[in-house]
């Protein structure tokens, strides 16, 4: 389903026995794709296989994925004493109270505070068995955190439906004032020039051009059709299934563009008026699609 919301939460759990992995993934907007994984230190060599699996299914937005391993794990360290490393301290430690006359026994103090009699083992774990467990909690998560984001896309879909169709009304009563505002400037246009050249003779048949050719300057219609085209094309990115924040948003700084050619064409105050609540809405749906994937 799209369009899907860049805002998002996701939980998951895969369990063995007592050890259970947990994954959450929370999203935010954000222009490009950008992700942060953090994994327990042993499991870091996961890191890419997790940023590839977030990159095939999110487009962009802030990415932040924390595992974490609850209960019993075979990657414990283990503590092992090293016979044969003690054995020789002790001997050591016995010819130099018997060759030095040192007064007193050797120890479990003295051997505990001996280099390598104690060694701490990391037991390695079988990773491809815990991959599974992680892939696992990874995808449970990316469903939710899918779910949240789509129930959010819907919302701000039927705004976006609701500002385009508002901006698209406000164009509509642009468009039929226009004959009646270019027949009125044509007229105006014709009595200022007569006016101006008042006692002059001059062709009728040339003056009508000129002020046709002045008032042609002031038509909107190219326009007016590339904004019905681009509001055809917003409602055709939303019905789609693909991602379309980065071509929305694109699409809206296109429907600035001919709003603002629109309204320095014709300084007309009932137009102007309508420029700025079409500007105005303009800005209300780019804050919406921020939010859009």
């Amino acid at each position: 389903m799209r369009p899907r919301s860049m805002t998002g939460f996701g939980r998951g759990e895969a369990a063995v026995g007592e050890k259970i992995w947990v994954a959450e993934i929370r999203t935010v907007n954000h222009r490009f794709l950008d992700q942060r994984v953090i994994l327990p230190r042993l499991f870091t060599v996961f890191e890419e296989r997790v940023k590839k699996r977030i990159a095939s299914v999110f487009d962009r937005g802030r990415v932040d994925v924390t595992f974490s391993l609850i209960g019993a794990s075979c990657a414990e360290p283990q503590l092992t004493i090293n016979r044969n490393v003690a054995l020789q301290y002790r001997r050591c430690l016995e010819e130099l109270i018997n060759d030095y006359g040192v007064v007193g026994p050797v120890t479990l103090q003295d051997m505990l505070s001996l280099r390598d009699v104690i060694s701490l083992e990391e037991q390695r774990p079988d990773m491809e068995e815990e991959w599974r467990l992680i892939s696992n909690s990874l995808d449970i998560a990316i469903t939710d955190c899918n779910a949240m984001r789509e129930k959010e896309g819907q919302a701000l879909k039927d705004d976006l439906i609701a500002g385009v169709e508002k901006f698209a009304s406000i164009m509509q009563q642009i468009k039929d004032q226009l004959p009646l505002l270019l027949k009125q400037r044509q007229s105006d246009l014709r009595t200022k020039i007569q006016n101006l050249l008042a006692g002059i003779d001059i062709d009728p048949i040339r003056l009508a051009q000129e002020a046709a050719i002045i008032a042609d300057k002031s038509d909107v219609a190219e326009e007016i059709i590339r904004l019905e085209s681009h509001i055809a094309q917003f409602r055709w990115f939303l019905a789609g299934k693909d991602p379309v924040g980065r071509r929305l948003d694109f699409l809206l700084q296109e429907f600035l563009r001919e709003v603002n050619t629109l309204s320095s064409k014709i300084a007309n105050a009932s137009i102007a008026h309508f420029a700025v609540e079409m500007k105005n809405q303009i800005e209300k749906l780019r804050e919406q699609v921020q939010n859009i994937e």
